[in-house]
Parts: C-alpha cells; sequence; structure tokens
C-alpha cells in the first residue's frame, strides 16, 4: 500500500488509478469494513488523525479533484463527505523528498514524458491533507528513493 504523500497531480495515470484503490481500501480498514492490511503502518498516520473517517474523505477528496482534472470518472459515491474543514497532517520534509525520488524512478521505467516534465523540480507540493515541516523520513518507509 502506498499513500502518498505527494500532489496526486505528480502521478501518471497507473500511479493515480492505483492511489484512488488503495486509499479506498484504506478507508474500508479505517472504517473497519476488511480483515486485512489493519495493522499496515501507513495507516496510523490518519488513526492519529483527530477524525480518521473525515482524513481519509479528505485524502481521497483530493485524489478524486485530480481524476475529474484529467478527466477520469472516479465514483464520487465511493468515499464520504468531507465537513468542514479538516486538520492537517504533519509530514516531515525527508518523506516528502524520499518519496519525490521513489516516485521519478517509478516515471522513468513507464512514463519518461512526465518524468521529463517533472524531474527538475526540486520542491514538490504535498498532498493538500498534509502540512509540510522538518524532519527525517516516516519510520515505516521502506522505499530507498
Amino acid at each position: 500500500m502506498r499513500l502518498w504523500s505527494l500532489h496526486p497531480r505528480y502521478l501518471d495515470a497507473k500511479g493515480l488509478v492505483a492511489l484512488w484503490r488503495e486509499a479506498l481500501l484504506a478507508r474500508a480498514v479505517l472504517r473497519g469494513g476488511t480483515r486485512g492490511y489493519r495493522r499496515h503502518p501507513q495507516l496510523d498516520r490518519f488513526r492519529e488523525h483527530p477524525a480518521p473517517r473525515q482524513a481519509i474523505n479528505a485524502y481521497l477528496a483530493a485524489v478524486h479533484a485530480e481524476a475529474l482534472a484529467r478527466g477520469y470518472h472516479f465514483d464520487r459515491s465511493r468515499f464520504g463527505p468531507v465537513r468542514g474543514e479538516v486538520a492537517l497532517l504533519p509530514l516531515n520534509e525527508a518523506q516528502l523528498e524520499l518519496e519525490w525520488r521513489h516516485l521519478l524512478a517509478k516515471l522513468a521505467a513507464r512514463a519518461p514524458t512526465l518524468h521529463a516534465r517533472w524531474h527538475g523540480l526540486l520542491r514538490p507540493d504535498c498532498h493538500p491533507l498534509f502540512r509540510r515541516q522538518p524532519g527525517p523520513a516516516a519510520a515505516w518507509e521502506r522505499a530507498t528513493g
């Protein structure tokens, strides 16, 4: 499971669809609707949020908005409403940088045009649910970037 901390605009079509499916799975886990992935470490940051279900809905809403902007038809009924402002989750700079290197490696292999577009970007935006702060990569991270 990879719930990117990067803004979904950077993902290729395959990555965006995978993120959508994985975030929907994360939502099911957070709602207690699945037996698998219950202990996946990336879900801890959502569980630590004051309103975990609101947080995952806000996460999905941004992915959905990106899909709509690209002309894709992701089913909005698959996640709940986002009521009011949702508290942002902290995101350490080193985690964002690691994910950026990891994504660029993926894009180089499967979407060279996007790789060429983004490889010179030094400070990518994070997903709208996160706020950037100084700090190391997450302890749960396995990617080498």
